[in-house]
């Protein structure tokens, strides 16, 4: 796995900084890494207009010698590269918002939810951050790369924002218009018609919304989100994406509480929801409440293979786009591996000891790191 967040001793830093790591050699940017005393010629001469980031490898000599310039040291900065986004707070903690090298970007809205999903690997929290990460996002959207192919938005639930939702939509628009943009939302917002005609008159097609449903019977959604009349409003609030023309995933998590009317929900998708572009089937990650609610929760996918199989190889003969997420190769029939992909976020992804030997390691995606507990029948495949 790969971390997200470190924290050193901060010098002369006198409010939160959010810049893009630069390129010491080449005197590019205004902010960069110090790994190693080949570096002090290059340091001095950019003196007290840039930002050091010193490697905890670097004595505390070589640091001081330095103390009047602005810096964080004793860092592990492992994880961090050239081209990355990070915010440095006034105490020396560096949160990594945007990796060069990984597809797996996202902006953080809010730890706040309107939904209290049984699963949730995050949960809420009831906080206002609203106008916090919206600072930070804002300023993060002029940093990232206009090339950047795809970037997430998520939460919490991102729609709390309101009508600022829509502008950080536009604000996207504008300042990434190449960039695939993945909305990860409960939906329910969406019931209201003026927030998506909102959204449809910004017109940014490279938008689409990953909303959950977990049923095709409104008691277990709303038992799962832990949200009365969640179902009437996710319904509605699809209706009302397609009747503004927005792009639509459906996602469903598996777990012991949705899996036996798998197929049903694919026959309800079908029939109701032909206009979304894509369908997952998602392996539970083990952790935030999941950990608590464990007994109503875990089940091993052998024990609902059934289930998943007829409702994905149903979709699929109907023509409908449709993905299995989170599963190791191992732990699926081989008729779904072509629905397979390699879906857990990189800082999160991990493969155990068992699967250095798997003839199929190339092409499995995994398992999460960041999970509590993991299936016991994850193996090595041999063709042999």
């Amino acid at each position: 796995m790969i971390h997200l967040f470190t924290k050193g001793i901060c010098r002369n830093i006198q409010e939160p900084v959010i810049a893009r790591i630069g390129d010491l050699h080449h005197n590019v940017g205004n902010l960069f890494l110090i790994r190693d005393l080949s570096d002090l010629g290059s340091i001095r001469q950019l003196g007290k207009s840039a930002i050091f980031l010193f490697d905890s490898s670097l004595n505390e000599e070589f640091t001081q010698e330095f103390s009047d310039y602005n810096q964080v040291n004793n860092l592990n900065t492992e994880y961090l590269s050239v081209g990355d986004i990070i915010r440095i707070g006034t105490k020396g903690e560096i949160s990594t918002l945007f990796r060069e090298n990984s597809s797996h970007n996202s902006l953080f809205i809010t730890d706040r939810c309107n939904s209290n999903c049984i699963m949730c690997s995050q949960p809420p929290r009831n906080r206002d951050d609203l106008d916090h990460f919206w600072e930070i996002n804002t300023r993060l959207l002029a940093l990232i790369p206009k090339e950047t192919q795809v970037l997430g938005i998520t939460g919490g639930e991102p729609t709390l924002l309101g009508r600022r939702f829509v502008d950080l939509i536009a604000l996207m628009k504008s300042e990434l218009p190449m960039t695939d943009v993945h909305v990860l939302t409960n939906g329910r917002s969406f019931a209201w018609k003026n927030l998506v005609e909102a959204l449809s008159l910004v017109e940014n097609q490279k938008v689409v919304f990953g909303i959950p449903l977990y049923s095709d019977y409104y008691g277990i959604h709303d038992y799962i989100v832990q949200a009365k009349d969640a179902f009437d409003q996710t319904m509605l609030g699809l209706y009302n994406l397609e009747r503004f023309n927005q792009r639509v995933e459906i996602r469903v998590v598996l777990h012991q509480q949705s899996f036996s009317r798998l197929p049903q929900l694919a026959k309800y998708i079908f029939r109701n929801l032909p206009f979304v572009e894509h369908i997952a089937f998602m392996g539970l990650e083990f952790v935030g409440y999941t950990v608590a609610n464990r007994d109503i929760l875990w089940i091993e996918p052998e024990d609902y293979m059934d289930q998943l199989e007829e409702a994905v190889l149903f979709l699929d003969s109907m023509g409908m786009n449709v993905s299995i997420y989170n599963l190791p190769l191992c732990l699926l029939r081989p008729a779904l591996w072509r629905f397979s992909r390699n879906s857990i976020s990189d800082w999160k992804r991990d493969y155990l000891e068992e699967c250095q030997s798997c003839a199929v390691l190339e092409k499995c995606g995994g398992v999460f790191g960041t999970s509590k507990k993991l299936s016991n029948r994850i193996k090595s495949i041999s063709w042999q």
